[in-house]
């Protein structure tokens, strides 16, 4: 080898330890292998290098020289490294992450909307599509066979691959959010398809390589900003492991080998099916999950790899996108039975990073499912399509849908949408029992939302334009109200799941903010004279002389004080399509 030549080796080794250490030390922003392809594109060196590796080197020193050259390469190419794990006030332990409180922005803002939007939209054939479309005994099964054909030949990659979203438009639609009533957006990160919806360098099955070649997370955080709505981001995809099992019989065990000459040639299908491991017990019923969702009961136990790159993926959304809320589709927190470090370390990091960006002060939520009354100092409880059927002493929150969870046809032909009525009942229910409503609307593969959709938050609009003042910075008053619902007991089922409360006009709710108790009558009284129990000065709850009684919408009504109760006369014209909410001042 020629002076020039071992010149030329010397510094080219330098750049690649150079980039190596950029690489290890920065959350790459390039894949590996083409920061390595730059490196020797950039000093003219890959024949050299194909040619001294492939040859035997003399000296020993040359031989370390060669170890510490594929070292660098081998790093370089890699994945990035491990996301830091911020410190601060808040360590990774259930006692010290005790300290979180929940902010009074989120208290205030009471209403949400959630675009729960991803690739299984793409089948527009419900939620949990891609779980299911490999179940031969499942109707999505029947589905797919009749829209798609074989799951063994249209797979869950090949959904991803046709799900281009080409009218998705994320401004309009935040905008349009806002205006019906949202005081915060959620949107979709990942679902237990694995698949994540912003720019992952931790995970290659994404949507800015695939799909719609988009950053979903990032567009829709941009609108957000510009509206001035604080984001959220669901995470789900530590179920994965389990939860995609039954592909195995169809196209789940195919390699990055098999893609030669096919359309995902140079991805690994493993990266997203994740089933390089032994099966679940009872992994063939497609119910089974549900009894091992906290990893128990035989369930498939995640390897360190898979859970590490679980917490790589969330930290990294975290740090490139700063979400005000961090939902996680799990009981309490990712892998909770059976590694609860990985939660606790997404926490702190969590709540670190908000304080460090805050003055001290951290300013975000996060929330779980199935929490027990430990868990709630240091999260949200978060209750999927239901409500506890008391007020609780911690905030917390409900997600639901007017839907199915992701887009399906068969409910919009069948016309089983919520009503804006059912969507403003659960809002003031919630509200009076110190909650949040986290609402989600369907989105067509397409990217847009349908006209019965459009014609149900017209009506929340409608409602919110005249009535939202008895629901944004209020907060909870004596008890949350009377009537045959209060006094009911409606347990939750699980995770939730006791939605459909039939109310009534004799059934009422309240909040209050400062002198002023605003009461909602859950349904239009038939009798303009309603008397409002819980109001009358022999009620345990009175709270004093009432000095005047506003309609909203409307203006002031007469009202008599008595002991049996605040007694209201209506207007004989219904002033909206809901419910009337009357603004009682002390």
């Amino acid at each position: 080898m020629s002076t020039l030549s071992y010149k030329k080796t010397y510094y080219a080794i330098l750049f690649l330890f150079f980039f190596t250490y950029i690489c290890k030390n920065c959350v790459c922003l390039l894949h590996g292998k083409l920061m390595l392809g730059i490196v020797l594109a950039c000093v003219d060196m890959r024949p050299l290098f194909e040619n001294i590796i492939g040859k035997a080197m003399i000296t020993l020193k040359w031989k370390h020289a060669l170890g510490g050259l594929a070292a660098a390469a081998a790093l370089v190419a890699c994945a990035p490294r491990d996301v830091k794990v911020e410190t601060g006030a808040f360590a990774p332990d259930w006692e010290s992450l005790k300290q979180w409180e929940c902010p009074e922005w989120f208290k205030d803002a009471k209403f949400g909307i959630w675009a729960h939007w991803g690739p299984q939209c793409q089948a527009e054939g419900g939620d949990w599509y891609a779980r299911h479309m490999y179940y031969e005994r499942h109707w999505q099964y029947r589905w797919h066979k009749e829209h798609f054909g074989d799951p063994a030949d249209y797979g869950l990659k090949e959904l991803i691959r046709d799900w281009t979203a080409p009218n998705w438009q994320p401004d309009s639609l935040v905008a349009l959010y806002k205006s019906v009533g949202a005081r915060y957006f959620f949107t979709l990160g990942q679902h237990h398809d694995n698949f994540d919806l912003w720019d992952s360098p931790y995970q290659e099955w994404n949507s800015v390589n695939l799909g719609p070649k988009r950053d979903i997370v990032g567009e829709w955080a941009a609108a957000c900003e510009k509206y001035g709505l604080p984001i959220g981001i669901s995470m789900h995809g530590s179920h994965t492991w389990t939860w995609m099992e039954k592909s195995q019989d169809y196209d789940g065990n195919l390699t990055k080998a098999d893609g030669k000459g096919q359309w995902w040639e140079g991805f690994d299908p493993q990266e997203l099916y994740a089933q390089r491991h032994e099966h679940s017990e009872g992994w063939e019923r497609d119910g089974s999950i549900h009894g091992q969702w906290g990893w128990k009961n035989g369930a498939s136990l995640p390897s360190e790899e898979y859970k590490m790159k679980f917490q790589n993926r969330v930290l990294q959304c975290i740090n490139d996108y700063d979400p005000d809320i961090l939902y996680f589709d799990d009981t309490v927190l990712p892998f909770y039975g059976c590694d609860d470090q990985i939660g606790l370390n997404i926490l702190s990091h969590y709540y670190n990073r908000s304080a460090r960006l805050n003055g001290g002060q951290q300013q975000v939520v996060a929330m779980g499912k199935v929490l027990e009354e430990e868990h709630k100092e240091l999260m949200m409880w978060d209750v999927e399509r239901g409500a506890p059927d008391r007020a609780q002493e911690k905030y917390w929150q409900t997600c639901t849908c007017i839907g199915s969870w992701h887009y399906e046809q068969g409910v919009y032909n069948n016309n089983r949408y919520k009503s804006a009525e059912q969507v403003i009942s659960m809002l003031v229910d919630i509200v009076s029992k110190n909650g949040n409503l986290l609402l989600s609307i369907p989105i067509r593969a397409d990217g847009t939302i349908d006209d019965k959709e459009m014609a149900v938050l017209a009506g929340i609009k409608a409602w919110m334009d005249v009535n939202s003042n008895s629901i944004y910075g209020t907060r909870p008053w004596k008890i949350f109200g009377e009537g045959p619902s209060a006094e009911a007991s409606r347990p939750i089922n699980a995770q939730g799941f006791n939605e459909n409360n039939n109310y009534t006009s004799a059934d009422v709710r309240f909040v209050q903010r400062n002198d002023t108790v605003f009461t909602t009558i859950m349904r239009w009284p038939e009798e303009r004279e309603y008397t409002i129990k819980s109001l009358g000065s022999a009620s345990a709850h009175y709270n004093g002389e009432v000095k005047g009684v506003q309609l909203l919408g409307y203006g002031a009504v007469p009202f008599v004080n008595s002991a049996e109760g605040l007694v209201v006369t209506l207007p004989a014209e219904n002033t909206n399509e809901i419910a009337p909410v009357l603004e009682v001042t002390f």
